[in-house]
Formats: C-alpha cells, sequence, structure tokens
C-alpha cells in the first residue's frame, strides 16, 4: 500500500476542514488557488484572506449575543481590535467594515486614529481605549482626540504616574479612563507579576485617594489582561475570580464604573487537530460575571474585549517553494525554502509559536521526515513542529522533479510583519517577500492583487545609507 501524504492527513485529522481542501490535488486556502497564486506571483509572497477578519469578528459577537440572552444579561458587548496586531490599512479597514471599535497601544497610533477619520472610515463617536505605556507624547495626541470630539477614547492607566501626566495636560477638559489590573503570571514564568497594570490590592486605595474626587478625570473600566489569552485552565479562572472580585468591589465605591474589560484572546487554529470550545468559554465567563454581580447587588457591566491576533491570525499565509534538498547525515534531511524563516515567521523562533504547515502540491506522493531551513546563515533560521525537535512530515520528490516542492504556513496574520520590521532591513539583507492580497468583490468573486512588490535593493541600500 502507498503511504501517501493525503493518506496521513486524511486518517490523522479531519480532511478536508475550514479553510483547506484541495482541487485537482493542489491545496486551495477559503477556496483561492494557490496553484493559481503561485503560477501569477511566483514564490516566496505573503497572502492576507480579507474576508476572513469578518468572519471572526461576526462569530465572536454571534457567541457573545447568545450567552448574554441566555444569561438574561443587562450589559452590552463590545467588540474591539487591536491595532498592534496589524497595522496594515486593508487590514484594519476590512475590520472598521464590521463597526469595531480600535485599542491603540501608543502615540503613532492616534495619528493613525486620525487618519482613518479623515478618510472617512470612522466617526468621532468611535470608542478607542488607549493602552500601552503612556509617553508625554501619547497623552497629549489623547488629549488633543478630546479637543477635536473623539470624547468616547478611555486612558488605560497602566500606572499611577499616568494619572499625574493626565492631570497636567487635561486643561480643564473631564477625561474618561479605565485602570488595568496587574496579574500573576503562570508558575512557569521568570517574574512572578507582570510589569503592566497596578497591583490589584493596591486599586481600591488608590481610586479612594486619587480618583474618586478627581475632577479631571472618570472612572469608567476595569482592565484585565492574561497574557498567555482566554484558556480553560486553573490559572485562567483563578485570575479571572480575582478581577470579578475586584471589579464588584470598586463598583460599590464608583457610580460612574460601567465596564469590564476581558483583555487578552482566543486563541486560533495552529494545527489541523486544534479544538477549542469557543462557545463554552464565552458563556462560562459571563455566567461568572452575573453570579457575582447579583450576589452582591451591582449592576452588570458591559463587556469589552480586545481581540487582535483571533481576528487577523487565521487570514494570513506565506507561500515558499524548496529549492533545495540536503541531506546532511544518514537521519535528516533539509528541505531549503527560498526566503528566511527568522524574517518571514519569526515567532516561530523567538516564541516558538506553531503555525499549520502544508504543502501545496504533491500530496499523491509518499511522505518522509524533513527540516524546513531558510537560506540565510544563521542556525536558528529553521521551522520545528514540535518544541522537541521533531520532525515534520511532508512529502517526498526526485530532487530533479519539474515541479519544486511549495510550501505553505497558514495562519500567520498577527504580528509576523511588525515584529520582523515589514520593508526595513533584514537579516542577511534578504528581502521582504512580496505581499499580495485576496478579497471578494460585490458578486463574491474573488479579486487579487499585490499590495506591494518583494523588496528591492535599493530599498535596503537606501536605508542603510549608501544612495546618499
Amino acid at each position: 500500500m502507498k503511504n501517501t501524504y493525503f493518506d496521513l492527513v486524511e486518517q490523522t485529522f479531519y480532511f478536508p476542514q475550514e479553510g483547506f481542501d484541495l482541487q485537482e490535488g493542489y491545496l486551495t486556502f477559503y477556496g483561492v488557488s494557490l496553484k493559481y497564486l503561485i503560477k501569477k506571483y511566483g514564490t516566496p509572497f505573503k497572502l492576507i484572506y480579507l474576508p476572513r477578519i469578518g468572519d471572526q469578528i461576526k462569530k465572536a459577537r454571534n457567541l457573545f449575543k447568545r450567552a448574554l440572552r441566555a444569561n438574561n444579561y443587562n450589559g452590552k458587548y463590545h467588540f474591539c481590535y487591536c491595532t498592534k496586531c496589524c497595522h496594515f490599512h486593508h487590514v484594519i479597514s476590512a475590520a472598521l467594515k464590521h463597526n469595531v471599535n480600535l485599542e491603540t497601544s501608543s502615540s503613532f497610533d492616534i495619528d493613525l486614529i486620525e487618519k482613518l477619520y479623515r478618510r472617512g472610515e470612522i466617526q468621532k463617536s468611535i470608542t478607542l481605549l488607549h493602552n500601552g505605556y503612556k509617553s508625554d507624547d501619547y497623552i497629549h495626541k489623547i488629549i488633543r482626540l478630546y479637543k477635536e470630539g473623539f470624547t468616547n477614547s478611555v486612558i488605560i492607566l497602566d500606572s499611577e504616574d499616568e494619572l499625574n501626566k493626565i492631570e497636567k495636560m487635561a486643561e480643564g477638559m473631564k477625561i474618561k479612563i479605565g485602570i488595568r489590573m496587574a496579574i500573576d503570571e503562570e508558575p512557569q514564568s521568570s517574574y512572578y507579576t507582570s510589569r503592566l497594570g497596578i497591583r490589584h490590592t493596591e486599586l481600591l486605595s488608590f481610586y479612594k485617594e486619587r480618583i474618586e474626587n478627581n475632577k479631571n478625570v472618570t472612572f469608567k473600566m476595569l482592565h484585565f489582561f492574561v497574557d498567555s489569552g482566554i484558556k480553560d485552565s486553573l490559572y485562567y479562572w483563578g485570575e479571572f475570580q480575582k478581577a470579578i472580585k475586584l471589579f464588584v468591589e470598586m463598583k460599590k465605591q464608583s457610580k460612574d464604573l460601567d465596564s469590564l474589560n476581558l483583555g487578552g484572546g482566543f486563541p486560533i487554529r495552529n494545527n489541523l487537530g486544534f479544538e477549542y470550545d469557543y462557545e463554552y468559554m464565552i458563556r462560562e465567563i459571563i455566567k461568572n460575571i452575573k453570579t457575582a454581580c447579583i450576589n452582591e447587588n451591582v449592576e452588570e457591566p458591559d463587556i469589552y474585549t480586545e481581540f487582535g491576533k483571533y481576528t487577523v491570525g487565521e487570514s494570513g499565509a506565506i507561500i515558499f517553494s524548496v529549492v533545495e534538498q540536503k541531506k546532511q547525515n544518514d537521519a535528516e534531511l533539509w528541505y531549503i525554502v527560498d526566503s528566511s524563516l527568522m524574517n518571514t515567521i519569526p515567532d516561530a523562533w523567538s516564541l516558538h509559536e506553531k503555525f499549520i504547515l502544508l504543502p501545496i502540491n504533491k500530496w499523491d506522493n509518499e511522505y518522509t521526515k524533513v527540516n524546513i531551513g531558510g537560506i540565510s546563515c544563521d542556525r536558528s533560521d529553521y521551522y520545528n513542529s514540535e518544541d522537541l525537535n521533531q520532525q515534520l512530515l511532508l512529502p517526498s520528490y526526485p530532487v530533479k522533479d519539474e515541479e519544486p516542492l511549495y510550501l505553505g504556513f497558514f495562519h500567520t496574520g498577527a504580528y509576523q510583519d511588525s515584529i520582523s520590521g515589514y520593508g526595513g532591513i533584514k537579516h542577511c539583507l534578504i528581502p521582504s517577500p512580496k505581499h499580495v492580497i485576496i478579497d471578494r468583490d460585490e458578486k463574491g468573486n474573488f479579486v487579487d492583487y499585490v499590495y506591494r512588490s518583494e523588496q528591492s535593493v535599493d530599498d535596503m541600500l537606501s536605508i542603510l545609507g549608501y544612495n546618499t
């Protein structure tokens, strides 16, 4: 019997599955022919499938609405997109078509907000949540937004010192604020308590002493963020219950406090066997908040989420060609791809993040164990599917085969461009791949175009000062 790659996948996972199918022996991504894109654009290239962004937003909203209804919950749900996850205009614009609110992280984000307003893509009534370290310039620009009429801006305090800055710059205005609660990190972390936020044991006294009678601010939101995301674990539920208890106590003190921000996002699919019960988690979150509020006789808050990776992660992919096979010893076969993995998917080596890796073609070939390496000179420029250096299984093929093996890393739409520095200097001066956008027109037909071509020699040398 022939042990093909298709046999391996079919007997291990449910296949086809959402987003992935085969058409005439070639992989498709949300119905898009990757064979067509490879022939049209060559490799390597990055792609963003914009309709997936809207699908994720609608899915989260529907699940929260059902959970609110099932629990007879009196507060409302608000979806926010984190701009830091992917700042590209085509991505944020796709999210804004579904009436999302926005979360910012730094000073330049405010200039981005103003650009969106001038383009007519947002209204001044939009809710803006301002996270991150508040430099003087950042706070100055947020106050400028207030003067321009963006009065639904909420500054999330990350430290007590940020309140001092607001008081100095408020110029008689009443600024809406939230407070981020510092969490205890997971046991395996290098430190015990997050550097972000204010210790939960100090928040009540901080409110009484600095906020309750402060004419410059209105306390609207408690912000709770677990960096590892919303997971059904003892650690998450422990920190969650701590936040709910704190909210109830602060709500008793503050009539203006009406919102709870569940910062930290949902996970996305990073393998074909991914399982996560989104509906269960959302229902449990809403039920626990409702129960705590009823028990303490306080009004249920509006719920805010800041979903970034969940919103855009599954829309992205990077497509490579295998340009060489190298057998370095009796046990290890390397497939070398036509770009640098460190440059294009930095999360894979810096955070050991896993992505869905699938061949585009040769699914009827037998499979073999391989390692995947990039073309830079760095030993870390490789990809491995497991934390314990276990090899990957991919189709084998003759070295002199007319058609190369094409590989795709999928669900790479979040953070990779911002972490690698899109369009900047790359390791070994290996250029950023071309960037292809996939959308659908009003009739539902696919539309594809190049957002930006592969980085040129002049682009890099100009940055390095050689073209002056």
